[in-house]
């Protein structure tokens, strides 16, 4: 097989994608006000509702081929990660409004050039429910922020309603036609059990001399055995953060880290996110394995550092693995204007973490 090789003219913006990103910027920042408003505190503007904040480890697998082993993951070795999976929102729901969801990663002990105002010896990998980003590009993500903007108002019972209408359409396309919709997974995901989940970059990044998306699968048996675990929010509103809090009192996670190195420019586009790469083209293959080992998930000093001070963020990165595409182009800039944001109001100092053990345990 043959893989496409980097280069530095790899993009291509579109010609006003600036006043895009300066739309996005505008629109959240003001949903961000909205939510402060009503609730009393500034959260994160996508992702505010954090189901668990672990730590663990990330083992980059021995003698991968030349095509795997690149950048983070050219040569085998141990790392200390922090996790923090979230519910999509940009506001703290109940979890009737059960939405996409989201994995972010830290790896922490990287070395090499970094991007200009990363600072820190990490990589973050922001990664979320659903192979593709629907909106596609920074305009088509302008649009869905204005889409959301008009909703965030809106009673906490009307976007239930409107994420159960998402996910019952969604659920008779699989059954008709095998083809889920990727935006109305968006609005409206399944009630399943949130360490059973895969999670995507769902963008393009940089993968050394080559290009790649990103996944995380869920391995251990513990975790497959939650296939068919579904939550009942009517009995318990915060049930995807106790159900994780269950699971890491009990059991190890086991996610395998894996990379869709770029093969086709016809099939798999750098510049439309919205566009699945067919995994019969490049399909994802295993690069690391990480562990999050049983402990308390939900500690309130934890979960107060990762909710309030840690930031994520794709731009955390290494040159090696530099995001691609405009809707990357466009979160550059996006999640440090937000995070500035949120953190002015609640005068709570961002902290770009540079050890696992600036994290309280």
């Amino acid at each position: 097989m043959a893989y496409l090789p980097y280069r530095d003219d790899i993009e291509t913006p579109e010609a006003d994608e600036q006043a895009s990103i300066d739309g996005i910027i505008a629109g959240m920042t003001q949903e961000s006000q909205t939510v402060e408003q009503r609730d009393g505190h500034a959260v994160r503007a996508s992702h505010a509702k954090s189901t668990a904040c672990v730590t663990g480890e990330m083992v980059v697998a021995a003698n991968l081929p030349p095509e795997l082993a690149q950048g983070l993951f050219a040569n085998s070795g141990t790392f200390a990660v922090a996790v923090r999976f979230a519910q999509g929102p940009g506001e703290k729901l109940g979890d009737r409004v059960s939405t996409h969801r989201g994995m972010a990663i830290k790896v922490f002990g990287v070395e090499g050039a970094r991007l200009p105002g990363h600072d820190a010896p990490t990589q973050d990998f922001v990664l979320a429910s659903g192979t593709t980003f629907p909106a596609g590009t920074a305009a088509g993500f302008l649009r869905q922020a204005k889409t959301i903007g008009l909703t965030v108002p809106m009673p906490e019972g009307a976007k239930s309603a409107a994420a159960s209408i998402a996910r019952n359409i969604n659920t008779v396309l699989n059954a008709v036609a095998g083809s889920p919709s990727p935006t109305l997974d968006f609005y409206g995901h399944p009630f399943s059990h949130p360490l059973d989940e895969c999670y995507f970059s769902q963008c393009p990044v940089r993968f050394g001399d080559h290009v790649a998306k990103i996944g995380a699968f869920p391995v251990a048996a513990e975790q497959r055995a939650l296939d068919d675990w579904r939550l009942d929010p009517d009995q318990d509103e915060d049930g995807f953060r106790h159900a994780a809090i269950d699971y890491f009192a009990e059991n190890d996670a086991l996610f395998e880290l894996r990379a869709q190195v770029w093969t086709n420019a016809d099939t798999q586009p750098i510049e439309d996110s919205s566009v699945d790469w067919p995994t019969q083209d490049s399909e994802y293959r295993t690069i690391a394995t990480i562990r999050l080992p049983r402990q308390a998930a939900y500690g309130a000093e934890r979960v107060r550092y990762f909710d309030e001070v840690m930031t994520f963020r794709p731009a955390h990165s290494l040159a090696a693995h530099r995001p691609l595409g405009g809707v990357m182009r466009a979160r550059m800039q996006v999640y440090r204007a937000l995070s500035d944001f949120r953190h002015r109001q609640t005068g709570i100092a961002a902290a770009n973490t540079a050890r696992i053990t600036d994290i309280p345990a």
